[in-house]
C-alpha cells in the first residue's frame, strides 16, 4: 500500500527531515568506548577473556571485538556526571521525540516487560490487542494484571492478524472501568500500520495511556517516505526494537517515554522497572551499536531513501511478472490498517504455487537467501534502513522456485493453514502460570486450561495464552506449524508439540 495516497485513513507521514544538529553527528558513547579500547590496558577484571589477542574469541571475531567488550560502571563512560552514556541517551530521546529514552540489551521483549510491569500503578486491567508479541504476555505474568483482549482483524486468505481500530478499543474501554492502559502493536509483522493517533485519542479520553509495541517501526519518522513514529502520533510509551530495521546489533533495543499527560507518573516507575530487568553486565558492544544506529538514522535519510526505492523495485517486479502477489496491496480492505511500512516486502507465494514455508526453505538451501519469516501462505523480506541489498537476485530466485510442487512439504497437510480462534479465558495469565500444573498428551489437553504461552515463531504472536482453554483447532495449527520447514513453536515442551502443560 502506498503511504502517499490521499485515503482518509492514511496516517501522517514523517516530515522532511531537518538537517541534524551538531550533537546528532556524534556518537558519544561509541566514541568513548573506542577511545578507551585504544589504551594499553592490563585487564584483570571481567569479562574473563581479558581481550587476550590469542584467545579463541579474538581468533573468530577479531581482536577489535574483544578489545571493545567492556563491563559497565567505567569512570568517564557510564559512571560519573554527564557521561558519554548520558549524552547518548539524550541524543536518542531527541531523535525519537521522547522525553526520555532507555537503552535495552535484552531486546524489545525487555521493553514490553517493563511496560507491562509499571501498568498496575494505573489500574488493574490491561486493554490489550490479542495479537501482541509473547513478551507482552510474559509481562502480564510478571505484573499479575488482568487483561481484556481486543481482537485484531484477520486476513483469512493469508492467515495473518493485522491490527485494531479506535472503535474496537473504545468498546473494550467502556466495559473496563479499572483499565490501566491500552496496549497495541504497530506496525505488524507484515508491515500494517494502525491509526495510532485515533487510538491514542481514544485511550486519553478514557483517562489511560497508550503503550505501543513499535518493535518493527524503529525506523519510522526518519524519512518522508516512512510513516510517523508512535510518539509523534500520541503514544505515551513505545518499545523500539532498534536492531530489526534501524541497524543496531541483535538483541539491542530502546524504550521511549513521551512528554505527555502520564510522563510524570510513568518516568520513575519505568526507570525502577528498567533496573529490575536490565542486566548488571549490560554489553558495551550492544549499547554502542544503539548509539551508532541513532546517528545513522538521523544523518542517513538519503541512504534510507535508497532502501525504500529498493523495496519498491521488488514490489514492482513481482507485480509485473504476475506469478506472485504483494500482500500489502490488499491492506486497503481492512479498516484497522491506515498505512504500510515500505521496507517490509511480503509476498503471497501460494498465488505462485508454493507454500511460504517451502519457499523460504528453498531460498535458503538453493540460493543462499534468507528472508525474515514464512507463513503457510507468504514470505516476508525486510530491507534495513540504509541497506542496499541485491534485490534483482531475490526476485530472480523467487521466480525460479518450482510451481506447482510435485511433492508437498512435510507437515503441509491439506488446505490452508489458518490462524486458530483463541479459546475462552478462564484465569489470568499469572494465575495460570503459577497454578499447579501437569503435562498431558496434546489430544488430552483439548478443553483444559493452558499453563503456558504457545506461539508460532516467528512472529511470536501467541496462539494459546496461559489461562485460555486449549482448542483442537489450536493444537492442529501448532502441530502443523512445528512440522513445516523451519517451523517452531515458542513455549512448546517438545519439537512436535505432542505434549502440553495444563492447569491441574
Amino acid at each position: 500500500m502506498n503511504t502517499r495516497t490521499t485515503d482518509h485513513r492514511t496516517p501522517s507521514l514523517s516530515p522532511a527531515p531537518a538537517l541534524p544538529d551538531g550533537g546528532q553527528l556524534c556518537a558519544p558513547y561509541a566514541e568513548a568506548v573506542l577511545r578507551h579500547a585504544g589504551r594499553d590496558w592490563l585487564r584483570l577484571n571481567v569479562p574473563g577473556h581479558a581481550a587476550a589477542p590469542g584467545s579463541d574469541l579474538a581468533g573468530l571475531f577479531g581482536s577489535r571485538i574483544t578489545a571493545l567488550d567492556f563491563p559497565p560502571l567505567l569512570d568517564g563512560i557510564d559512571l560519573g556526571p554527564d557521561t558519554p552514556l548520558d549524552r547518548a541517551l539524550a541524543l536518542a530521546a531527541k531523535a525519537w521525540g521522547a522525553r526520555r529514552t532507555w537503552f535495552l540489551t535484552n531486546g524489545a521483549s525487555q521493553g514490553n516487560q517493563i511496560a507491562s510491569m509499571v501498568a498496575p500503578a494505573l489500574g488493574r486491567t490491561l486493554v490489550v490487542q490479542r495479537s501482541v508479541h509473547s513478551s507482552v504476555i510474559d509481562g502480564l505474568v510478571l505484573s499479575g494484571l488482568d487483561a481484556v483482549f481486543v481482537q485484531p482483524s484477520v486476513d483469512p486468505e493469508q492467515g495473518i492478524a493485522h491490527g485494531v481500530t479506535a472503535a474496537d478499543v473504545a468498546e473494550a474501554l467502556e466495559g473496563t472501568p479499572d483499565a490501566a492502559a491500552v496496549y497495541i502493536v504497530s506496525p505488524s509483522y507484515f508491515g500494517a500500520v494502525a491509526d495510532v493517533r485515533a487510538i491514542a485519542d481514544t485511550a486519553h479520553a478514557a483517562g489511560v495511556p497508550l503503550i505501543v509495541d513499535e518493535a518493527w517501526g524503529s525506523h519510522f519518522g526518519f524519512h518522508p517516505g516512512l510513516p510517523a513514529n508512535a510518539l509523534s502520533a500520541g503514544a505515551d510509551l513505545a518499545t523500539s526494537s532498534t536492531h530489526k530495521l534501524a541497524g543496531s546489533l541483535t538483541q539491542s533495543a530502546m524504550l521511549h517515554l513521551a512528554e505527555g499527560p502520564f510522563a510524570d507518573l510513568l518516568e520513575p516507575l519505568v526507570d525502577r522497572a528498567f533496573r529490575l530487568v536490565q542486566s548488571t553486565s549490560a554489553s558495551a558492544l550492544l549499547t554502542a551499536s544503539l548509539d551508532l544506529a541513532r546517528r545513522s538514522l538521523v544523518t542517513g535519510a538519503g541512504a534510507t531513501g535508497g532502501s525504500i526505492a529498493a523495496a519498491d523495485r521488488v514490489r514492482r517486479a513481482v507485480r509485473a511478472l504476475g506469478r506472485f502477489t504483494v500482500v500489502s496491496d490488499g491492506f486497503h480492505a481492512f479498516p484497522d490498517i491506515v498505512g504500510a511500512d515500505p521496507l517490509r516486502v511480503a509476498i503471497d507465494t501460494r498465488a505462485g504455487g508454493i507454500t511460504g514455508h517451502e519457499a523460504r526453505r528453498r531460498l535458503f538451501r538453493d540460493h543462499q537467501i534468507m528472508v525474515e519469516v514464512a507463513t503457510d501462505a507468504a514470505v516476508v523480506a525486510v530491507i534495513g534502513a540504509g541497506s542496499a541489498p541485491d534485490t534483482d537476485r531475490f526476485v530472480e530466485a523467487l521466480h525460479t522456485l518450482p510451481s506447482p510442487l510435485t511433492t508437498a512439504p512435510a507437515g503441509a497437510g491439506a488446505g490452508m493453514l489458518r490462524l486458530p480462534a483463541p479459546g475462552a479465558t478462564k484465569l489470568s495469565a499469572r494465575e495460570a502460570f503459577l497454578s499447579p500444573a501437569l503435562v498431558v498428551a496434546a489430544e488430552e489437553a483439548v478443553g483444559r486450561i493452558s499453563a503456558d504461552t504457545l506461539a508460532a515463531y516467528p512472529p511470536g504472536i501467541p496462539n494459546v495464552l496461559p489461562g485460555e482453554v486449549i482448542t483442537a483447532e489450536a493444537v492442529r495449527f501448532l502441530q502443523r506449524t512445528a512440522a513445516a520447514p523451519n517451523g517452531h513453536v515458542r513455549g512448546a515442551l517438545d519439537l512436535g508439540v505432542t505434549r502440553l502443560r495444563v492447569v491441574a
